[in-house]
Order: C-alpha cells, then structure tokens, then sequence
C-alpha cells in the first residue's frame, strides 16, 4: 500500500472503521471502549438482512504499529481466525499480509480448494479497501458510529 504503517495502523485501531472495509459485515452495532488491546470486542450484524444475526469478534493479539489477530463471528458458520499484518517496505509503503482461517465451525472440516478460493477473494477485496482508505484520506479516530 501506498501508505506508511502508522496510517494503516490508525484504521485498524479504529473498530469504527472495519464497516468501511471488511467484506461481509452487515453492520457494526458498537465497539469496545478499550478497543484495538486484546480481549476487546467488535459487535457486528453477519449476514443478508433479514437473516442477519448479531455476532462479536475479539482481538486476540496485538503489536501496535505491526498487526493485530482477531477471532471474528461468522455464525452459524463458525469462527475465523483473522491475522493482519504490516512491514514497511519502501519509505511511505507498507506490505499488509492478512491471514484468515476458518476454526471451530463446519467449514473448519471442509478445508478445499472453493474454501481457500472463496477467502482469497473476500480478503483480496478486503485489502483493496483497505488500501484505498489508507491512501486516500488522513484518517482520524472515530468517536462513534
């Protein structure tokens, strides 16, 4: 991305931020007020409404600056196992490498070739937002929804 890691940073350490660039979210209902440390909550809509249900996900590490992992709701699918990570690359350029992994869920035991090609597109689309919030705006923490 054509953005330094600090700015990267700032939009994942916003929670607000996750509906502007997470594919799949319906809504995000709140955040935690100690969000991006870990053990903090998003809590978000899945789904096409009106089947949309009410889920969490919960960051489970985190190196300011460098990444951060999450256990994000999926249900009634499951879990994922989210891991995002940022390396400057070039002065005003950062490498962001996601990692997404379906646990404890049905599709965990259905690890193919659709699985992997079906998240690859989801993330792909997922950084491209990513990028473009990164580069394209100065971004400043939200203090609601």
């Amino acid at each position: 991305m054509r953005a330094a890691a600090e700015q990267v940073y700032a939009i994942l350490a916003d929670g607000w931020t996750y509906s502007d660039w997470v594919v799949g979210t319906a809504q995000f209902r709140d955040v935690d007020a100690s969000w991006p440390q870990p053990g903090s909550r998003l809590h978000h809509k899945v789904g096409p409404w009106p089947l949309s249900i009410n889920d969490t996900s919960t960051v489970t590490a985190l190196t300011p600056r460098r990444g951060i992992a999450l256990r994000a709701g999926i249900w009634p699918l499951g879990e994922a196992t989210v891991r995002i990570t940022l390396e400057l690359t070039n002065a005003g350029e950062t490498r962001v490498t996601m990692y997404e992994d379906f646990r404890a869920s049905s599709l965990h035991w259905f690890k193919n070739k659709i699985n992997d090609l079906a998240l690859y597109r989801r993330n792909v689309e997922a950084l491209r937002r990513l990028a473009e919030l990164a580069e394209h705006s100065r971004h400043t923490s939200r203090s609601g929804p």
